[in-house]
């Protein structure tokens, strides 16, 4: 990324600012803005998210805030009620409570001397959240949003569940959200305040897995904050991104197919990471694309910002199997709309391990599998997070608990976009099931890389709002979509359709082991063929390099690790998935303060038993400063019955290397159809 050390504007930094909410709590703000907006205003931005302005998004803040300030706008990082520096608890995603307080924050910069009275929201993950639910509820200054790697459906497509299937993100994020929650205040901004802060969010926070487990299928829980059930509600423009490797790409394109307003879609190769900062790369010039989407919408500058296509997609080359890659090869393609004209939905026939061509016709046969539990140990993560290495691994070892499907070898390059579609005349011997399937490229020594997957809890095959338990050896008709992708399969190359009846641990188990027979002849694959010799929509303009401000200035007092372990013990049969995330430590030179953040998740199961599958997920945070140190220690553990979950979560507050709080959680969790 180029550092731009001369911007349009000279801009002045406030730390630290108050802004009170309706019922009095104060959250804490982080304001970039130029200098001249003294005397004259301009437009704000505001970014809302839980992560702390302070400190651990104090890097990445410093990159992009500033950056955007010093081209003219008031930039606003708060932090969400009961995080960083605010007061109050946050006790789960997306309250209402959180809403409202972030109507507050709107009117309250709206109203400040330096704010025109028109806003803007930005984001990624949380941040991409809530500025698509704010918009939703029409704040009157509200302009326009840009918002990266989110969703629009909090049930259907999030880490939570899939398909109707308990992703184990369920688990990973509840263990991340613990932690944050329940996090220090800085005694520097807070004052002596800070112990008693820290206690009520411990106190009180607690984990919140609880809660999504409490609600396994579609209801009105999930339903608040979905956008996906009003998308007349939105009435601002939307620029809107994501990544490939990160597990929110698909609510781009259904925003760009869905919404009635301007709207811009930009999805690369990246992972859970904003454009300008994308890995895999290659990371774009994003910064600059966003500034004139502002200038556009909230100064109304004529820049031709509507121009050219509706979606820009890196569509992928083919690339070896692999965890972790530092760069995607493609190019750039541009659809006008979506759905597109370019794209061709193109039917193919399940035969006996083959995909068919459309015009074959294909006596049925019947074939089976029931998969063992290890199929999904090279899964990789729901979302890559780029903590390498959380990519899947070639799929070979994968397939060989799998049925396979396979074309013939391609004699010229076949290129898709979009979502490939799997539908599946199928019965089972058990009331509970589920189905995984992967799409992979297969090159011609047999290495299997996947391209994308998708997941269906048979159970919700005609309601995940209100799913049925299944009638052994009753033949039922199926339909789902796999994640949407861009990929091309050059000649020599075969691609690949897996189907599989667990997918561990990206995805929890069924209660017991599943025989599954799948109907060929009346089974199908359907893929969103783009053809190459369409000539591409070529981008008004390239995209430029990624810059952004001037980062501010830590050092690295501990380095960090980063790795995951599959363990087999051929002696009892025991298996196991171990991840770690270390950032080591870290000294934020300008506030003279030291964080060690270490984050270990651990999947497990013996031989195929379905009631052994266990996940659990250990943060540990050390802030520390001079005399002060604070360390959180929070543990998550989920097992299971074949009716039951079970949940056990603990936390300890250190101060100054003493346990100064305690706190243990234990919940049994009837399993409804999961």
């Amino acid at each position: 990324m180029r550092t731009v050390s001369s911007l349009p504007y000279e801009i002045k930094e406030d730390e630290h600012v108050w802004i009170p909410t309706s019922d009095g709590t104060r959250l804490a703000a982080r304001i970039w803005r130029p200098l001249s907006s003294e005397d004259e205003a301009v437009p704000a931005i505001l970014e809302y998210i839980p992560y702390r302005k302070r400190d651990l998004t104090a890097w990445r803040d410093s990159i992009h805030h500033p950056y955007m300030a010093g081209h003219g706008y008031a930039c606003v990082r708060v932090d969400l009620r009961g995080t960083g520096d605010s007061e109050g608890v946050l006790r789960d995603e997306y309250l209402e409570q959180e809403q409202l307080d972030a109507e507050d924050v709107l009117e309250w910069i709206a109203g400040q001397p330096w704010c025109t009275g028109r806003t803007g929201m930005m984001g990624i993950s949380w941040g991409g959240f809530a500025a698509l639910q704010l918009a939703a509820r029409k704040p009157a200054s509200l302009g326009a949003i840009v918002i990266s790697s989110f969703t629009d459906d909090r049930y259907s497509d999030d880490m939570h569940y899939m398909g109707g299937c308990l992703l184990s993100d369920n688990l990973a994020e509840a263990g991340t959200m613990f932690a944050h929650s329940t996090l220090p205040p800085d005694p520097m901004l807070v004052g002596e305040r800070w112990r008693d802060m820290w206690l009520e969010r411990m106190e009180s926070a607690g984990p919140w897995i609880d809660q999504w487990l409490e609600h396994q299928h579609r209801d009105e829980y999930w339903q608040h904050a979905s956008v996906c059930d009003s998308y007349d509600s939105i009435s601002v423009p939307v620029l809107a991104s994501s990544g490939w490797a990160d597990g929110y790409s698909n609510a781009v394109t259904r925003l760009l197919e869905k919404l009635d307003v301007p709207r811009r879609g930009l999805i690369g190769p990246w992972s859970h990471k904003y454009p300008h900062l994308g890995v895999p790369g290659p990371a774009i010039g994003y910064l600059q694309e966003v500034v004139r989407w502002w200038d556009h919408w909230l100064k109304d500058e004529e820049n031709g910002v509507m121009d050219g296509p509706t979606l820009h997609a890196w569509m992928q080359d083919s690339v070896p199997p692999s965890t972790s890659y530092e760069n995607r090869p493609g190019r750039w393609v541009g659809e006008p709309t979506l759905p597109s004209p370019h794209i061709q939905p193109t039917e193919y026939s399940l035969a006996r391990h083959r995909i068919a061509l459309p015009e074959s016709s294909n006596a049925e046969e019947t074939l089976t599998v029931e998969s063992p539990l290890s199929v999904g140990q090279f899964a990789g993560k729901w979302a890559s997070y780029n903590a390498p290495p959380d990519l899947p691994y070639d799929q070979r070892e994968e397939d060989g608990g799998s049925l396979v499907f396979d074309t013939d070898a391609l004699t010229e390059p076949y290129e898709i976009l979009g979502s490939p579609e799997v539908t599946l005349e199928l019965s089972v011997d058990k009331p509970v099931a589920m189905v995984a399937a992967r799409l992979s490229d297969v090159a011609e020594d047999g290495r299997a890389t996947r391209v994308t997957y998708g997941m269906l809890n048979l159970t919700h095959c005609e309601s995940h709002e209100q799913p049925e338990p299944l009638e052994p050896g009753r033949r039922y008709r199926v339909s789902f979509e796999l994640n949407g992708v861009a990929q091309s399969f050059p000649p020599g190359h075969k691609i690949r359709l897996s189907l599989s009846t667990s997918y561990w641990p990206l995805a929890w188990p069924p209660p017991e082991p599943v025989l599954l027979s799948v109907y060929t002849g009346s089974s199908s694959l359907t893929l969103p063929k783009r053809p190459v010799t369409e000539s591409d929509e070529a981008p008004a303009r390239p995209f430029g390099e990624p810059e952004g401000a001037e980062p501010i200035p830590m050092t690295q007092v501990r380095p960090s690790e980063h790795k995951w372990t599959v363990c087999r013990e051929l002696t009892d049969y025991s298996s196991a998935l171990e991840i770690v995330k270390d950032n080591g430590t870290v000294h934020f030179d300008d506030i003279d303060l030291d964080i060690a953040k270490r984050a270990y998740e651990k999947y497990s199961w013996v031989a195929d038993d379905f009631e052994s599958p266990t996940g659990e997920t250990n943060w540990t945070l050390t802030f520390s400063r001079g005399d002060w140190t604070v360390t959180t220690v929070t543990r998550t553990r989920l097992g299971c019955t074949n009716s039951d979950f079970f949940l056990h979560a603990q936390i300890d507050g250190y101060e100054g290397g003493q346990r100064t709080y305690s706190n243990n959680w234990s919940r049994v969790i009837p399993r409804r159809c999961v």
